[in-house]
């Protein structure tokens, strides 16, 4: 995106001064770019604006970029040079096409005990890897919302990659959520910890729990999807701006209407199924092993392995 040269800052937009582009810049709105395609209800919410303030911020934000279009060709050499997280697991790296990818979101969901958790942990240390290795080098953020997170694994699982735990620990930044304001605001504001931390991987364990216990009935839902649409296309934004992957794990319900096969459906419905870019269901089999299938991917085809949950990590 290129701007026009008399609007260069949040400042020179119409009806914007200092302290209302400093609360922008705060709540993640730093660039024009990300002004141009913002909500007038949401910006007049964030900052105390008129909604017709707001509109005329973003009208001028619109006029002083122009859309930059690339080649096809050009865009699939891009996509060679994305990195990707190793699950540990050679069969189930080659069942996403060569692990997690960055500038997408992974959901996996299944029942409880199926490995969700387990393959958040394990991405945890792996992203921490060189590249060489199946890892990004990078670090971590991880949401917890259903008091999950348990730094004796991941202490396990580096010993098991070689890595020393307790900087393997300090590369995670943990935040526990305890409600849906909570987990949307961590994402809001990532931005400055990404930078900082050098983060690669955002994990949300689980995506769906806060939202499914807050709003509750029928009357609920158009406002529960809502919320959940707005935090989940952020999730893409930070993917998309800081080449990170987003692994997300996601509650189930048994429907009834369906009468013959599984009934098992992750909760999110529509929202979460269209903004998933590769989504995985996971089944417990005997003992260790757990079923992965690829449900949905953009170019990837169906399938599905056996993977093991081990003391040390998950294996083939």
């Amino acid at each position: 995106m290129a701007k026009e040269k008399n609007i260069k800052n949040l400042e020179d937009l119409p009806g914007i001064g200092s302290a209302t582009a400093q609360k922008l810049r705060d709540a993640g709105y730093d660039s024009i770019e990300k002004i141009a395609v913002a909500s007038p209800h949401d910006l007049s919410e964030l900052v105390g604006i008129s909604v017709e303030n707001a509109k005329k911020a973003i009208d001028a934000a619109k006029q002083a970029t122009t859309v930059n279009y690339e080649t096809a060709s050009n865009f699939y050499e891009r996509r060679k040079s994305l990195g990707r997280i190793t699950t540990n697991s050679k069969n189930l790296d080659e069942l996403l096409g060569g692990g997690v990818e960055v500038t997408a979101i992974t959901e996996a969901y299944g029942k409880f005990a199926s490995g969700k958790t387990q393959i958040g942990f394990q991405l945890s240390v792996d992203v921490q890897l060189k590249k060489e290795e199946g890892g990004l080098e990078g670090g971590v953020l991880f949401v917890d919302t259903e008091g999950t997170f348990r730094p004796e694994r991941i202490e396990a699982i580096a010993k098991a990659k070689g890595l020393a735990p307790e900087k393997a620990l300090n590369n995670i930044a943990v935040v526990r959520a305890t409600n849906t304001e909570d987990q949307i605001l961590v994402i809001e504001r990532a931005d400055k910890l990404i930078k900082e931390k050098n983060v690669k991987l955002v994990v949300i364990d689980s995506l769906t729990a806060l939202f499914r216990s807050e709003f509750l009935g029928r009357s609920a839902l158009g406002e529960r999807q809502q919320k959940l649409n707005s935090h989940i296309h952020k999730l893409q934004e930070l993917a998309d701006d800081y080449e990170l992957a987003v692994y997300v794990t996601n509650q189930v319900m048994d429907n009834p209407g369906i009468l013959f096969g599984d009934p098992t459906t992750p909760i999110g419905g529509n929202i979460v199924a269209h903004a998933a870019t590769t989504r995985l269901y996971l089944r417990k089999s005997k003992e260790d092993k757990r079923i992965v299938r690829l449900v949905d991917s953009p170019y990837l085809p169906e399938g599905e392995v056996v993977i093991r949950i081990t003391p040390d990590g998950i294996s083939d």
